[in-house]
This record gives structure tokens, sequence and C-alpha cells, in this order.
């Protein structure tokens, strides 16, 4: 196992692969193998998954090393960085051409994978939809629609007010955009997710599926709050998104002087 600058170790080699999914997990050995059942099902040979174990305290990592398949590459954080620092390395570290991303907790749908790539030949980032595990009652918030793709000035619009249903377990992107996407903010401690869709947004180029592609599970230790926030959190998060903003802006066309 080597060491890592950035204070990961890992384990897993350079090789270059067809799709990375992306997984950031913490405290999550009670539903990471039903979950890594469900990709691993779904991944060709030339595909992969890449871990960030964020210093859990339980036996999550354990668990992911009874699977023994090469396609996995598990890099385990010396101390605890939260969830969006977590996804940042593992999307740093992957080699794909197509990058997946996934939580700990929930099970991909049959055919999910092959959905998002196809969707990601014409679009830089795609968004799809989920249905809750046990049928469960789905968080009050519309529904992506495929024919909302292209409404970009209403999608941001729908990010800075909270009603685009934009959740990074159900979001993928293709590698060029990474130059954008990374590094994330210093000030965005949450909603990588819509960090990633303020990106495909401001570049023009992200497809939302109408399907939903994922089974989503609902608990008390899920990173997105389920409870309403108070207004001062509220205004705070509505200032990050807008700086959030500026910022890839400013990358995008960085990008376009480059190219």
């Amino acid at each position: 196992m080597k060491s890592d600058p950035n204070g990961v170790s890992g384990i897993g080699g350079g090789k270059e692969v067809r799709v990375s999914v992306c997984l950031a997990s913490y405290r999550g050995s009670r539903y990471i193998k039903e979950q890594l059942d469900s990709i691993l099902a779904q991944l060709g040979p030339d595909d992969e998954v890449v871990i960030v174990d964020d210093a859990s305290p339980d036996d999550t990592v354990a668990q992911i090393r009874t699977f023994e398949d090469s396609r996995i590459r598990l890099l385990e954080a010396k101390i605890n960085k939260g969830y969006v620092k977590s996804f940042e390395q593992a999307i740093l570290a992957c080699n794909g051409g197509f990058i997946l991303l996934a939580d700990q907790d929930d099970v991909w749908m049959p055919g999910r994978l092959e959905l998002m790539v196809s969707a990601l030949r014409s679009a830089d980032v795609v968004a799809s939809n989920f249905d809750v595990l046990g049928d469960g009652p789905r968080p009050n918030i519309p529904r992506l629609r495929s024919k909302d793709s292209r409404r970009h000035a209403a999608n941001l619009f729908g990010v800075l007010v909270g009603y685009r249903a934009y959740y990074g377990c159900c979001m993928g992107f293709r590698r060029q955009v990474l130059p954008v996407f990374a590094p994330v903010p210093g000030y965005l401690n949450e909603s990588h997710d819509l960090w990633l869709a303020i990106c495909g947004n401001l570049g023009r180029s992200i497809q939302h599926l109408d399907e939903s592609t994922l089974l989503r599970r609902i608990h008390d230790e899920n990173a997105t709050p389920r409870s309403w926030r108070s207004l001062s959190v509220i205004v705070r998060s509505r200032i990050m998104l807008a700086r959030c903003m500026i910022l890839a802006t400013r990358r995008l066309l960085l990008q376009r002087r480059t190219d």
C-alpha cells in the first residue's frame, strides 16, 4: 500500500478505463456491500470503482475488502475531511473517460450505467431521477424532465431557489469537465452535486433523464438534510451557490481560451 502526499493511502493502479464510479464512504458498513453488488453487476472489465473512505471508525473498510475484485480501488483517508473532499479525491484519482458518482447506501437499478453513459456521449453532464427504496415518500421536489435539459437559465435559477432535483448519486460527467469541476471551491462544504449542475448548465451541456436510475435509501444518516433549514442557513447557502456560478463562469471562459 503506497502513501499519498495528500494524506491518503491506497491500493490500485493507473490503467486507463472506460467508466469510473466514484464513491465516498463513511460509517457505511451497514449498506455498502449491497450498493457495491449493484454497481459491480453493471461494470465491464475496463471499468473501475474508486472509493475514498473518510476515516470511518466502524468496519466500512473491512466490508469493502471482502470484495476480491480488481476493479475496486480503495483509498483510505487518515483524517476525516468531509464528503465533498472525499468525492473530490475519488474523482481526481480516477482514470475513466466517463465519471459517475455514487452514494454508499443506495442501490443501482438495472441498466443505469449504460443509460448514463449513452447520455454522456452527447452531453458533458447527466442527471437522472431516483425512486425510494421500499417505495417510501420522495423528497418534496419536482422530478427532472428531459425537456428542461436546455433551459439552462431556468435550471440555474432552480439551483438557487432549491427546486431543481440535482442529486450527486444520480449524476455523472465526461472527463473534459474535470478542469472546471476541480478543484472544488474551498468554501463549498456541501452540495458538490449543485456545483456539478452549475458547471453543466453554465457550459450549456447537461442532459436530464426522465428515468429513475437508482433506489435511494432514505434514513437519518443521509448527508442530504431531510428537515427544513433556518433562514440564515438558506441565505448563506444561496450566497455560496452564487459565488460558485461566478467561479464556474471564469473557469469555463479560461478553458475556452486555452482550447
